[in-house]
């Protein structure tokens, strides 16, 4: 089912046509008419009239009466023996606004990993068609810049939005808002990164609004890793593994940095994590970034029956 919130213009022949467009696609769509309370019966074209009538309506117009009339239709669509499965809302214009606060106070069933695509679809088009041009590349090099080169807390966070977070994902740790986020890089990221720490790049691919960075990160176990290694003390060991940092911005800042590494491979190579009879692997995963040549399928005790096999 689909709530379909209208724009100022109200319940005209344009948001009849698009309710019934989605119809067609197989959805219920319900579209109420949210200007009820201000007058009935008004039929709103696009003429200078209609403008103004349709802008004093906006004035009037009361947005939490508003939100309770679409959460009514979400329960009305639920009810409904037609829709068997899921809810959303759709808006234009003034329905945009409504359908966004529908996602947070109506019930629809909202999907932020879906909504987060979307929105990077919509800034793709922009960008090619619009600009501006953002050099991605070159504001992430600042970011890590200062992160593991001057290792400046607030140089690091200027280059980031109001409210960014980072989430590296094998341990969880990072921080969400300015201040967390700030916390985390002053006492448990920038000084407890090792003084040797080198990123080597493999690969960098560059979208609208984000990029994808593929490197080995390498350091000596000198210190205890809060972000990485936490609770376990040096090992004075050499590591080196392949690691992967999607980095999304707004504009010309980082919003967010979701990071990935192989946190076997890592207490492998500082004797925390015996791989034997494991399939785990130690620096072997970055030799092998560095060279595809060197051995596949090592770990796998069934690769030699299938040799000579069709």
């Amino acid at each position: 089912g689909i709530v379909l919130c209208q724009e100022i213009f109200g319940i005209n022949a344009y948001i009849r046509e698009v309710a019934d467009y989605y119809a067609e696609e197989g959805y219920v769509v319900l579209a109420p008419d949210l200007f009820w309370r201000l007058e009935k019966d008004v039929e709103l074209g696009y003429t200078e009239a209609d403008f103004k009538r349709a802008f004093d309506f906006f004035q009037r117009f009361d947005t939490d009466k508003g939100m309770d009339d679409i959460t009514a239709a979400v329960r009305t669509l639920r009810a409904r023996p037609e829709v068997a499965g899921k809810v959303g809302a759709l808006g234009f214009c003034l329905g945009g606004r409504l359908a966004y606060l529908a996602a947070a106070r109506s019930g629809v069933d909202y999907d932020r990993p879906a909504h987060m695509m979307a929105h990077s679809r919509s800034i793709a088009l922009f960008r090619k068609v619009m600009g501006p041009h953002y050099d991605l590349s070159a504001l992430w090099e600042t970011h890590t810049m200062h992160e593991f080169g001057t290792r400046d807390v607030d140089a690091t966070m200027k280059t980031m939005v109001a409210q960014p977070y980072v989430n590296h994902i094998p341990t969880m740790t990072g921080g969400v808002g300015h201040d967390l986020l700030k916390r985390f890089y002053k006492h448990h990221f920038i000084p407890t990164t090792p003084a040797d720490t080198k990123l080597i790049p493999i690969s960098r691919t560059i979208g609208a609004d984000r990029l994808v960075d593929e490197m080995l990160f390498c350091f000596t176990h000198d210190i205890e890793i809060d972000w990485m290694l936490p609770g376990i003390a040096p090992t004075g060991k050499y590591v080196e593994i392949p690691l992967v940092a999607i980095v999304n911005f707004r504009g010309d800042k980082l919003y967010h940095e979701h990071i990935y590494w192989d946190q076997a491979s890592v207490l492998v190579q500082i004797g925390k994590l015996d791989p034997k009879g494991l399939p785990v692997a130690g620096v072997e995963t970055a030799n092998k970034l560095r060279d595809e040549k060197l051995p596949s399928n090592t770990l796998m005790k069934n690769w030699a029956k299938s040799e000579g096999k069709a």
